[in-house]
């Protein structure tokens, strides 16, 4: 379904990401791993064309899209929910999830997909009138995927889904990603919690100081040794 060739991506004079190889075939959770500043956001954002590549191609169900516009990218069939949220805080939940179906003129289909982002996330339900800004950083997070699945992607982007929440959120974000993946989603995953998110995976790539270092299964990156001792504490 996606494939990075050879993505190479300089912030000023600084090479974040070098000669990237990546795959995520359709019906995966793929993970992307490692430390702060390795460039798994770099990543996710130049697949849906936030940032340019200096060099590499990316490549969409066969489809190079390398310099798509990131509109186009999301009628494609890619969605993002980005790192820290960036929900639309000074609007209601409702008018977040409108905005995320954007790029469809189905009316029923997009009232069938808010009924079930309020089946999935039912305190999304119970506060869909409300001022988004004023939900707990939980709640932000399920408004952020659900605005996301709203374009009903075929391959969804998801940076650092847990960043900051307490553990029982986590579990409950986490059971949502794996209904999402049962519901025919496929998922490019980043996350800080590399244990989490390996054991939901099928497989994963560990990125260092820009460079793909470790690719594998992911319960054989469990076992890894160098990834135990770098993100399995």
């Amino acid at each position: 379904m996606l494939e990075l060739v050879d993505l190479s991506v300089n912030y000023g004079g600084i090479e974040a990401l070098k000669d990237i190889h990546l795959t995520v075939h359709q019906g995966e959770i793929v993970t992307l791993i490692g430390a702060n500043g390795a460039g798994k956001t770099t990543t996710l954002k130049s697949i849906s064309r936030l940032i340019n590549p200096v060099k590499g191609k990316i490549i969409y169900n066969g489809k190079d899209i390398t310099h798509t516009a990131p509109h186009e990218i999301v009628q494609a069939g890619i969605a993002h929910s980005p790192e820290g949220r960036r929900i639309l805080a000074q609007q209601t939940v409702l008018t977040n999830l409108e905005l995320g179906a954007y790029v469809r003129n189905d009316k029923l289909g997009i009232k069938a997909d808010l009924e079930k982002q309020f089946t999935i996330f039912p305190r999304l339900a119970e506060r869909k009138n409300q001022v988004a800004g004023t939900l707990s950083g939980g709640e932000q997070q399920m408004l952020a995927i659900a605005r996301a699945v709203m374009s009903r992607p075929k391959l969804l982007l998801l940076d650092e889904p847990s960043l900051g929440l307490a553990p029982q959120i986590v579990k409950e974000i986490f059971q949502v990603i794996r209904q999402l993946h049962d519901d025919g989603t496929t998922i490019l995953l980043v996350e800080q919690n590399a244990s989490l998110a390996l054991e939901c995976s099928d497989r994963g790539y560990v990125l260092e100081a820009g460079y793909l270092k470790i690719t594998g299964a992911a319960q054989d990156l469990l076992k890894d040794e160098r990834v135990k001792q770098a993100y399995l504490g």
